[in-house]
């Protein structure tokens, strides 16, 4: 069970450590990192438009457009001070350090300037969480999750200043999940599902710019192995199954550019966390009666919608685009099923960023993002179900990315 426990909580709980809102990665692009993602309705001719807003693909300069980026992601260890089911105790997880590649493409125009097509190839979801004190590992030793989405989307010119497009999301995920105590479990567990992806890119006027983007949900329908022990005794090694929702999310953003070429940009997002009921896992074997209590009995999520806010300011300049945003985004866990292994906070995230274009073909950029969490301080009247009564503090997340793009 530990594996697929783990895979399951993980795919369900994966961003906790990077983001406030569930386990979604929002930046997948050096240009996404500068902006805090509000990059939707104004796109500045680079190939990311193929994920952020594939409409806007009909808009670029009639060239391939291709861009790769490396993300580099620091999470800062996350301390909980007060007590476990009566226990106190006062303990951290461990700070981690990940590197992730992301690729975006945009075709030149197809079938007599009415079509482009684009592809992504980024990680939209993940989380990592590994515990070290003697209560937080009953429950989460470790929570690991990595997502991988391969994003073919196509644009249609819908008439001079509206685009439409439409996208196929296949979604790979895999994950580990141990914990260790009188009952521990080991679960491994991998799956790919498919969803989609709409877009509209609407211009009325060249200063203004609108767009909306929604994202289906798509389940992660995880299979694998379960490792259940009892003490050091193995009572159960075999298949196991589970499924966790990777959410729905709508975006809405406007855009307007001024004379000096300064653009702002506003983006809402909703993000569709309430179809996060419960987490249940399936096995292929029967297990005890005696072990149901610690490993098949459904736990209670409940997550909520939440709604993020995000700003982007962009300042081009001859051969120099400057990029500066601002994200407040909420957590969807509530107080009552909050854990160790997802202990999300409401954050506020600040971010700075530029493009360098060294010829006609070429462009670099370099951005960094800095989340920074608020602190959640569970009560006795919250009535937590894994028995928490105390404070997390810190976790705050760095993210430097770096990316190339090439037209031709």
């Amino acid at each position: 069970m530990k594996k697929f426990f783990k895979l399951t909580t993980v795919s369900l709980m994966a961003v906790s450590a990077l983001y406030a809102s569930g386990y979604k990665i929002p930046e997948t692009s050096t240009n996404a990192v500068a902006l805090g993602a509000a990059n939707i309705a104004h796109n500045q001719n680079n190939a990311d438009a193929a994920y952020y807003n594939p409409a806007k693909m009909i808009f670029m300069t009639n060239e391939n457009h291709i861009e790769s980026d490396l993300m580099y992601i620091g999470l800062e260890k996350l301390d909980y001070k007060g007590s476990v089911n009566g226990t106190a105790t006062d303990e951290s997880s461990e700070s981690e350090d990940f590197i992730i590649p992301s690729l975006h493409y945009v075709s030149p125009a197809l079938g007599n300037n009415k079509a482009r097509v684009g592809l992504s190839i980024v990680s939209t979801a993940g989380l990592s969480k590994r515990w070290q004190g003697e209560e937080a590992i009953k429950t989460a030793e470790e929570f690991t999750l990595k997502v991988i989405e391969i994003n073919p989307t196509v644009a249609f010119k819908i008439s001079d200043t509206l685009g439409f497009a439409v996208g196929l999301r296949g979604v790979y995920s895999s994950g580990i999940v141990k914990s260790s105590a009188a009952a521990s479990r080991d679960l491994t567990g991998d799956d790919f599902g498919v969803g989609y992806n709409l877009a509209l890119s609407y211009q009325p006027v060249k200063a203004f710019e609108f767009g909306v983007t929604y994202r289906s949900h798509v389940d992660l329908n995880e299979k694998g192995n379960a490792d259940l022990y009892i003490g050091d005794a193995k009572v159960y090694d075999g298949g196991a199954d589970v499924s966790v929702p990777l959410p729905a999310a709508l975006s809405i953003a406007a855009a307007y550019t001024f004379k000096s070429d300064t653009t702002i940009e506003i983006v809402y997002e909703k993000t569709y966390w309430s179809s996060y009921k419960t987490l249940d896992f399936n096995y292929i074997s029967p297990i005890s009666p005696i072990l149901v209590p610690y490993f098949d009995d459904p736990i209670e999520k409940e997550w909520k919608d939440t709604n993020a806010f995000r700003l982007g300011i962009t300042q081009k300049l001859d051969n120099v685009t400057l990029m500066a945003g601002l994200v407040i985004d909420e957590s969807p866990v509530l107080n009552k099923t909050l854990g160790f292994e997802l202990p999300d906070s409401d954050a506020t995230s600040v971010s700075l960023g530029g493009r360098y274009k060294i010829n006609k073909k070429i462009d670099v950029g370099l951005s960094a993002l800095y989340s920074m969490h608020d602190s959640r301080t569970i009560t006795a009247d919250d009535a937590n179900e894994n028995g928490l009564v105390g404070e997390f503090t810190n976790g705050n997340i760095l993210i430097i990315s770096a990316g190339l793009g090439y037209k031709f």
